[in-house]
């Protein structure tokens, strides 16, 4: 079925020589020469592209604009307008209007411009239909995509939901573990109950064991009341151990316990109570590796890894790219009061094709910055290309010319290109304060000093 243009213009003339360029180019072209007719023919009929004129008799463009997007949200309509009408065009553009074109245009603008506008909407069709589709379904896809990995991943989910395993989570930072055990939470029959999650490394080491377990009045300096642990407040529901692998070796002997005994003991307690939760840990360690290393207890590991989950890569599923950006930006642009409503193809491209060291959390950084830095309705190519390719994100390509270096190291390669730039970034901005340049890079103080520490990166030499 051809692509139907519909155009509301009063200048018949006009009229004329769009349709006989679009009619050449295999599209239904429909004319109208006022707002309300042209009103009347896209409610009975709605086309695939509105040209609206600025100024018409009766109706004014912006009015008309105004009733077709209440009705018919997802149309593109281009403005058509005189050269002092601009300022006119750009509030049309904040309005929801896709583009403008000012008189007299050149045919091949016309036609790349409408071009454009058909492929955005069928992106955003596409888009809505995947998102019906997975809405239908878990709201883990929906949250993290449409793409074959992510389907297996939801039906691992739901599988382990209904056990009692404890699960490990393992995956890449900013790769979505979190919202994996949010997941499994809500379809196991603890989901009722509290859902608690703490990152292991982002509580200072003195602090944590009274955090996790509580303690009683007077139990320490400082303890001038009872106060219940994250264990407690986790009663009946689950218990979600982020960056497990950040866990002290004194700690990780007391979870054990807390594992094989289901009981948890405050500090300065007299006996401990018992405790009916259901762990999940997470990490973007090998812990095994660090097991045999001396770093992690083996039988903890064994303890939590009753079930594994591995997360893929953002840069190993990249059909999920084009509905996460689209997610995104729908996100954005209302935060930020920013009416851009589309990425060009060409733009998506380049997300598609970029390796995402940061995973799916930085795709949506990405997408804030492109959504506050564009000036138009939509994400270009340039904006996109000025940030994945800026040094200050962090993203150096790296490149080996060495024969039979695999994908898998060029890529370990690349990552941690970017992560002792970004680390490097974030202590230059913080003069050398490690906690907030964590805070800055959205990752607990202790991962900080140990990347710090494998990169040989000082803060003191950041400080002024």
């Amino acid at each position: 079925m051809p692509h139907s243009l519909l155009i509301i213009d009063d200048d018949v003339t006009n009229c004329r020589l769009i349709k006989s360029i679009f009619s050449a180019e295999g599209m239904a072209v429909t004319v109208a020469h006022d707002g309300q007719s042209g009103i009347d023919g896209a409610r009975s009929q709605p086309p695939d592209v509105l040209l609206l004129d600025l100024r018409l008799p009766g109706l004014d463009g912006l009015e008309v604009l105004a009733r077709l997007k209440q009705e018919i949200p997802a149309l593109p309509v281009v403005m058509l307008t005189a050269h002092q009408d601009v300022k006119t065009a750009v509030r049309a553009i904040q309005l929801g209007a896709f583009d403008y074109l000012t008189k007299p245009f050149h045919n091949e603008e016309i036609v790349v411009v409408v071009q454009r506008a058909l492929r955005a909407r069928a992106l955003q069709i596409e888009v809505e239909d995947l998102r019906r589709q997975l809405g239908a379904g878990s709201g883990l896809a929906l949250q993290m995509g449409p793409s074959a990995q992510i389907r297996e991943l939801v039906e691992q989910v739901q599988n382990v939901a209904a056990t009692a395993f404890t699960v490990l989570v393992v995956g890449e930072t900013g790769s979505g573990k979190e919202l994996v055990a949010q997941a499994i939470h809500r379809k196991s029959d603890r989901r009722g109950k509290a859902f608690v999650a703490i990152d292991c490394g982002a509580i200072p080491e003195q602090l944590l064991e009274s955090e996790l377990f509580g303690h009683e009045k007077g139990a320490f300096s400082g303890a001038e009341r009872k106060k219940r642990g994250q264990f407690q407040l986790a009663q009946g529901g689950t218990f979600f151990l982020d960056e497990v692998g950040n866990l002290p070796m004194n700690l990780q002997a007391k979870l054990l316990r807390v594992l094989e005994s289901r009981q948890v003991q405050a500090v300065g307690a007299d006996s401990p109570a018992a405790l009916d939760v259901r762990f999940i840990a997470a990490t973007n360690h090998d812990l095994q590796l660090r097991a045999s290393e001396g770093h992690f207890r083996a039988d903890l590991y064994f303890r939590l890894a009753q079930y594994t989950l591995s997360l893929p890569a953002l840069r190993d599923r990249p059909a999920d790219i084009p509905y996460l950006a689209h997610r995104f930006l729908e996100e954005a642009s209302v935060e930020l009061r920013r009416p851009v409503q589309q990425i060009v193809p060409n733009a998506l491209e380049l997300l598609e094709a970029h390796p995402w060291p940061g995973n799916v959390r930085e795709l949506r950084n990405v997408i804030r910055q492109a959504v506050l830095m564009t000036k138009d309705l939509m994400i270009d190519r340039d904006v996109v290309r000025a940030l994945l390719g800026k040094p200050a994100a962090g993203r150096h390509v790296v490149r080996s010319t060495r024969a039979g270096v695999s994908l898998r190291e060029i890529a370990a390669q690349a990552v941690e290109a970017a992560e002792r730039h970004a680390i490097s970034e974030a202590l230059r901005s913080s003069h050398g304060n490690k906690s907030r340049a964590a805070r800055a890079l959205d990752t607990d103080y202790k991962t900080l000093h140990l990347k710090m520490k494998r990169f040989g990166i000082r803060g003191r030499d950041f400080a002024p």
